[in-house]
């Protein structure tokens, strides 16, 4: 802003639309539009925190309405956050002085949501201190009469939400938890609320609001079976908690306590590795790494309905999980897409739910006879440059591990032994003199081996001897990659060593993964 310049001459400011439900009474929800309107109501305190006191009341009055002592009416706040937040969001927002004992508040305790706003604030304040004091309240005044904003409302979640379908052009995605939890809790009597709203926000804390969104996506996908055909939204309305008015429907407590916090609870034991029992839990969840390892998701939903059915029960879920990470790392050694795995899942889901023989030859969680036999062929082809080199060769290293040395499993990269371009002088092509023999050898897995980046950035088409000397060797002897060792162990680097090597390393998977 130039010093010159004045409400007066200031052109307005859109901020876009924000969509309500809005019925008789004052008070409305916010759809779409909370965090604009959050980030405003900080502004507007950090400016009146800077202001002149002949200002501060004004400011207050679009914070709160103060209360009134004879109409006996407490201060009625402008926005309000949700219940968990929303006491924090008035003592150090909205109240006077809020700010000051903001800047001194200790964050370690505090959940995100709160030390988000609590950061959002602190710039604010740190960047306004730099305006002059004229130009501290000409924001705030143009705030308050250029800055524009569409209301659009509604009565009813269905309706907002097509509304903000349309409105909406900017990527961002609606919150169906926050239209879920707002429709239920609205259905559970009064004197309830406030318990069935702690049950929920207390699940959100848990996972995190990103991965507790996913969360009702699986949930969808264990009712639904299926690939999703519109929004989570409606399809979760649609097949998990249909219309209230038919006879099978869960009723919304029913559901918070029946599906969502079982379910929830499962995720994040399954997410985090977390299982506990009185013996045997690390080898559960040492499968459940595997499984958290694979490139994609859609297996999830089988596990957590399973997990929540079977958590007591150590010895279930060790064979259950077992056989999971094997059918799922079949489908990605063998590239199912995602239409194959949906139809996969949603079998194993159904037959989950009829209490089928899971272990019986023909069930959905058993890889066929094809299907094998199809895994055997693809190891022993061209394994480089497939999303699931990094998994295979991560999981013949801990077969092959002795339990001796933890490795960092993000920080390492894939390494052939022969090289991918040998030099025209070089003994890989008195090993391998015909380039059609090269080729065939060169991306297999018997050829490769996993190394640390710091080692692989530095690699050249050195002869095999300087590269087990540069490479191979660590100065403290130890490699954190068994399966790279091995290779020091060799003489030589010809086709029947790496043959040999092929053989014993597919044998070693199709013993992990029972291939026959």
């Amino acid at each position: 802003m130039g010093r010159e310049e004045n409400i007066d001459n200031l052109p307005p400011y859109f901020l876009g639309s924000i969509v309500l439900i809005k019925g008789s009474e004052p008070k409305s929800e916010i759809i779409d539009g909370q965090q604009r309107l959050t980030t405003l109501t900080i502004l507007l305190s950090v400016l009146r925190s800077l202001a002149d006191t002949r200002y501060v009341r004004a400011l207050t009055t679009y914070l709160y309405q103060e209360a009134d002592l004879i109409a006996n009416t407490p201060n009625r706040y402008r926005l309000q956050l949700r219940q968990r937040d929303a006491y924090f969001f008035q003592e150090y927002i909205q109240n006077e002085g809020g700010i000051e004992k903001l800047v001194a508040l200790e964050t370690s305790v505090l959940p995100d949501s709160q030390k988000n706003i609590r950061d959002n604030a602190l710039i604010f304040l740190q960047k306004l201190k730099g305006f002059s004091a004229s130009h501290r309240i000409l924001l705030a005044q143009t705030i308050i009469n250029r800055c524009f904003l569409v209301v659009v409302s509604t009565t009813s979640f269905d309706s907002a939400y097509r509304i903000f379908s349309v409105l909406n052009d900017r990527g961002l995605n609606l919150s169906h938890s926050d239209i879920l939890k707002a429709q239920m809790i609205g259905e559970i009597p009064e004197q309830e609320q406030t318990l069935y709203t702690n049950k929920w926000e207390n699940i959100e804390v848990e996972l995190r609001r990103e991965t507790f969104q996913s969360l009702f996506a699986h949930i969808r996908m264990i009712y639904r079976k299926a690939k999703p055909q519109d929004t989570v939204l409606k399809e979760f309305r649609d097949y998990v908690w249909p219309t209230r008015d038919t006879q099978q429907a869960l009723k919304a407590k029913e559901f918070i306590d029946r599906v969502l916090i079982p379910f929830a609870n499962a995720f994040s034991d399954i997410k985090d590795m977390d299982y506990e029992s009185t013996n045997g839990a690390e080898k559960v969840n040492n499968i459940l790494g595997w499984l958290n390892k694979i490139d994609n998701s859609d297996w999830l939903p089988s596990a957590i309905l399973y997990y929540s059915r079977n958590k007591l029960d150590q010895d279930k879920l060790l064979h259950f999980f077992s056989d999971l990470v094997r059918l799922a790392a079949g489908m990605m050694i063998l590239r199912a897409n995602v239409n194959q795995r949906i139809d996969r899942y949603a079998s194993l889901l159904t037959a989950i739910e009829n209490n089928d023989d899971l272990y019986a030859s023909g069930s959905p969680l058993q890889l066929t006879k094809q299907e094998q036999k199809d895994i055997i062929t693809a190891l022993n082809g061209d394994l480089y440059g497939w999303g699931h080199c990094k998994y295979v060769l991560l999981r013949l290293n801990e077969a092959l591990s002795t339990g001796g040395v933890k490795t960092d499993y993000t920080i390492f990269s894939i390494e052939h032994v022969l090289p991918q371009t040998p030099k025209s002088n070089s003994q890989w092509l008195t090993w391998f003199p015909d380039e059609v023999e090269r080729e065939k050898y060169v991306h297999q897995l018997g050829n490769l081996v996993p190394l640390g980046r710091k080692k692989n950035s530095e690699a050249q088409n050195y002869d095999f001897a300087i590269k087990k000397e540069k490479y191979f060797k660590l100065k403290t002897g130890v490699s954190p990659f068994p399966l790279t060792t091995l290779v020091i162990n060799e003489t030589e680097w010809t086709p029947l060593v790496i043959e040999r090597r092929q053989q014993a390393l597919v044998n070693t998977l199709k013993d992990i993964w029972r291939l026959n």
